[in-house]
This record gives structure tokens, C-alpha cells and sequence, in this order.
């Protein structure tokens, strides 16, 4: 039997672990997408315990505490910190197949050099253990970022952000880039509450009323320059579903002026609104070359009585079950007969779509980059051994896997940068399963050209260029 966890974890094949160990276990990050923010890493706070580090704000965690039977105060409400990392850590005892098992531990033996497994009877004991490290070290973001060896990291931001923190960073002596990514979802959701407030917080920041989608347009692209001025490569958008309905800018606009005055908009005029919006804006990530993320198939907001007590992103979003190619073939053809499609990357969340997107890749690929458009890293509820080497696996057949841009936390702690390390095991033990299969050449130079790539070059090159 293996012990839990050891050196060599999920690496089953002598290539695996020298691919692993040789090549992929050093390189650095690039967290080209996570939603750390820039307040948090300039302002640089001490944690005082693992309930800090670990259980504000993570989702992932809640979710799974809540399907345990925690109950609320102890998840999000107003417990103690010591027995919510109780509760937390009776329910990753029970997780078995989860993911949080392997981070939560990888995370612990390379922040902490703890190895014992977190259950009911060692909580307490990893409570006090890791609070004194803690008390005796520096777990500050930015010396965790450090330690975690990241080359550079990109936040999400909204355009009517102000990036004052963007800002102070720059100014600061901390070393390591962080970039702000143009995250213009409140832009495309016209159907959401709040719309109306805002454009107005929008137009607010630009100085100038926006009363239409042409003043809205040249708001957001004042705001994408400005982005890139304190060096912006990315911009992110999260779509359940593209539906391609046609619409010309009076459309557009009027639909525009209805959600800013808080009126009922139709299925077919969300849809239009949306499709033209994610149109404008690729011919803006084009023109001034950023790369554009798409986010797709994710179904928010389910629990409604839960949504109003607590609010968005806290554990009740789950996979939408849309029909996906049609919509991205419409999109991404627009843009490409105008000359206008920047290098974009989908990401889906119904693993059920691993084929469509895998296969959408070609349709739109150009020298301007190596694989120009594409399939994002196994995303969310895909995160796991099936789901990332689903993924690898997709892109392999349909793609070309070596100028893949690899992997992103995704996440909101700044303890999550074993989840490279998970993802660069699973990548090396397909490839060395592959080569001792005999179903690719054990050909050092090309393997090491796949690894190093997969897990730091390509990306870098990919955003910077």
C-alpha cells in the first residue's frame, strides 16, 4: 500500500516521475487567472490562523461542508473560526473522490510540513500546530506568492474598478507582476439587477454620461487602455450560453436604455444584447491585443432564498446544460471575417462539451500564435484527476497538446498554488502512461518541449508575447 500523498502521487510510471521531477516540479507560474485581489496583496496582512487562509470565502469548501450537514453558522455564519475548521475538517474526512482532500493536504505539506490527515480527531491538533507556525513565520500574501514560486499573476477586475491597488503595487517594492484582467461581465448581463446602478458607477469613473451602447463602448475601451497601462494581457467574460440572435445597433441600444431604466427585457432581446456586446468586445481585445477568456456553461444563482441571504459566489452555482457550438461558431466567425478575433481561450463547464470545444479550436486558427484559440484547463467542478485528464486527453486527440497555455487556480486563496503541482502530476502521468504504452516516442527533447511548455512557457509566451 502507498502511503497518502508521498513524493511520487498519481506519478504510476518511471517516466511519469522523471517528466515530473525533471522538468514540470520546479517550473514557475503563471496565474494568468485567479481571484486574488490586489487590496489583499498590497495591504499584506498577517493571517492569525488556518480559518483565515482557508475557509473565508471559498466556496469549493462550503459547498462541500453544507452537503455534510454543517450547519450555516458554521459555514459562512457568525461560529467560532476553530469550530468551523472542525467542522470542516469532520466533512473532509467524509470527501473521499473530492479534490479538497488532495489540495487541502498538498497545501498543507508545502506551506506547513504537516502530514498527518486532517480528520475529526486531528483537528484540534493541526489547529494549534499550524497556528504556531504561523505565529513563528510570515504567511503574508505576498511572501506566500513568493514561496509559491509565481512568475507573475493576473486579478479580475471590473471596468469601473478604479485599480488604486494596481497602482500602489507598482509604486511598492514587491517584485512579482500583478496584472489587472478586464473582467466586463456587469457589461454583458443587461438582464441583471442592478444593471442601471452600474452604468452609472461606470460613467461615474469616466467622467461622462452613458446613454448608449456607443458611449458605452467608448467608455469601455478608455477603461481597457487604462487597464493595459498598468500592464493588462486578459480579459475574462463568463457566458452560460451564446445564443447567435441577429440584432442591428438600434436593437442593441434600445435594449440598452430598457435595462437602464429597470424594464422587463425578453428572452430574445438578452440574447441579442449579449451577442452583440461579446461582439464588440473582441473587436476591442483585438485592436489592442488582449487575449480573451470565454466562461461557459455555468448555471448561477440556483438557490434563490439562499442567494438573498447571502449573495452571489458562495456555493449554490452549479453546470448548465445549454447546446454551446452553435452560438461560439456564430461568435467567433463574426469576429474572424472582420479580421477583428484576438487570441481566445474557452473554457466550458459541462465536461459533456470536452468535444465541441476541442473541436471548435481549429475552425479559427491562425500563425498569429501557436494554437490561437484555445480549450481552457479543466475548470471548476472539472478540476479534479477525471476531469483535468479528460481534458488533456481532448485536446490531445482533436488539438495539439504541446501548445497548450496550462493550468490557473482559479481561486481565492493564496494557499491554492498546489493545485499547478496537482495539475503537472496528472499531465506527466498521461504522458509517461502514453510512452510506455508505446502510443508516443520516449523522445526526451520533444517530452521536455510538451512539459516545460504545458507548465509555464507557452503561457508566457501566450499573454506576453
Amino acid at each position: 500500500m502507498k502511503p497518502f500523498l508521498h513524493e511520487d502521487f498519481l506519478l504510476d510510471t518511471a517516466t511519469a516521475r522523471h517528466l515530473f521531477h525533471t522538468y514540470a516540479e520546479g517550473a514557475p507560474i503563471f496565474d494568468w487567472h485567479c481571484h486574488l485581489t490586489a487590496k489583499e496583496i498590497f495591504e499584506n496582512k498577517q493571517p492569525a490562523n488556518l480559518y483565515e487562509l482557508w475557509l473565508t470565502g471559498d466556496h469549493y469548501k462550503w459547498r462541500a461542508m453544507r452537503s455534510a450537514g454543517v450547519p450555516e453558522n458554521l459555514v459562512t455564519g457568525d461560529g467560532a473560526p476553530q469550530e468551523k475548521f472542525r467542522a470542516f475538517a469532520k466533512t473532509l474526512s467524509l470527501a473521499a473522490g473530492n479534490p479538497l482532500v488532495h489540495w487541502s493536504h498538498l497545501e498543507l505539506q508545502r506551506y506547513f510540513g504537516i502530514t498527518s490527515f486532517l480528520n475529526e480527531r486531528t483537528a484540534d491538533e493541526i489547529w494549534a500546530q499550524s497556528k504556531a507556525i504561523i505565529a513563528a513565520g510570515d504567511f503574508r500574501p505576498q511572501t506566500l506568492i513568493k514561496k509559491s514560486n509565481v512568475f507573475a499573476l493576473c486579478t479580475t477586475d471590473d471596468p469601473a474598478d478604479s485599480l488604486e491597488w494596481h497602482e500602489k503595487l507598482r509604486e511598492s517594492d514587491f517584485e512579482i507582476p500583478v496584472l489587472p484582467a478586464f473582467r466586463p461581465d456587469k457589461a454583458i448581463a443587461v438582464e441583471n439587477v442592478g444593471f442601471g446602478e452600474w452604468v452609472a458607477a461606470l460613467s461615474a469613473r469616466v467622467g461622462y454620461a452613458i446613454n448608449d451602447v456607443s458611449a458605452l463602448q467608448k467608455a469601455l475601451e478608455e477603461r481597457l487602455v487604462f487597464f493595459q497601462s498598468l500592464g493588462c494581457v486578459a480579459s475574462d467574460q463568463s457566458v452560460a450560453c451564446l445564443m447567435p440572435v441577429p440584432t442591428n445597433e438600434a436593437q442593441w441600444n434600445a435594449t440598452f436604455q430598457k435595462a437602464k431604466r429597470g424594464e422587463a427585457l425578453t428572452k430574445m432581446e438578452i440574447d441579442a444584447y449579449h451577442f452583440a456586446t461579446l461582439q464588440m468586445l473582441g473587436r476591442l481585445y483585438s485592436k489592442h491585443g488582449l487575449a480573451m477568456e470565454l466562461h461557459l456553461g455555468a448555471l448561477r444563482n440556483n438557490n434563490t432564498r439562499q442567494f438573498l441571504a447571502l449573495g452571489p459566489d458562495t456555493g449554490f452555482d452549479s453546470i448548465d446544460d445549454p447546446q454551446q457550438a452553435l452560438g461560439l461558431s456564430r461568435l467567433l466567425d463574426s469576429l474572424d471575417r472582420e479580421n477583428a478575433l484576438p487570441r481566445t481561450i474557452l473554457f466550458n463547464l459541462n465536461p459533456k462539451d470536452n468535444f465541441v470545444l476541442g473541436s471548435m479550436l481549429g475552425n479559427f486558427q491562425s500563425d498569429e500564435a501557436k494554437s490561437k484559440i484555445q480549450f481552457g484547463s479543466a475548470w471548476w467542478f472539472n478540476d479534479h484527476i477525471d476531469g483535468m485528464t479528460a481534458q488533456l486527453k481532448t485536446l490531445g486527440n482533436l488539438g495539439v497538446l504541446g501548445c497548450f497555455v496550462g493550468m490557473v487556480t482559479d481561486s481565492r486563496s493564496f494557499l491554492s498554488y498546489p493545485r499547478h503541482e496537482y495539475f503537472r502530476r496528472i499531465l506527466c502521468a498521461l504522458l509517461g502512461r502514453w510512452v510506455e504504452e508505446g502510443l508516443y516516442p520516449n523522445d526526451e527533447e520533444a517530452l521536455k518541449t510538451i512539459v516545460e511548455g504545458i507548465a509555464f512557457q507557452n503561457a508566457r509566451t501566450y499573454f506576453l508575447k
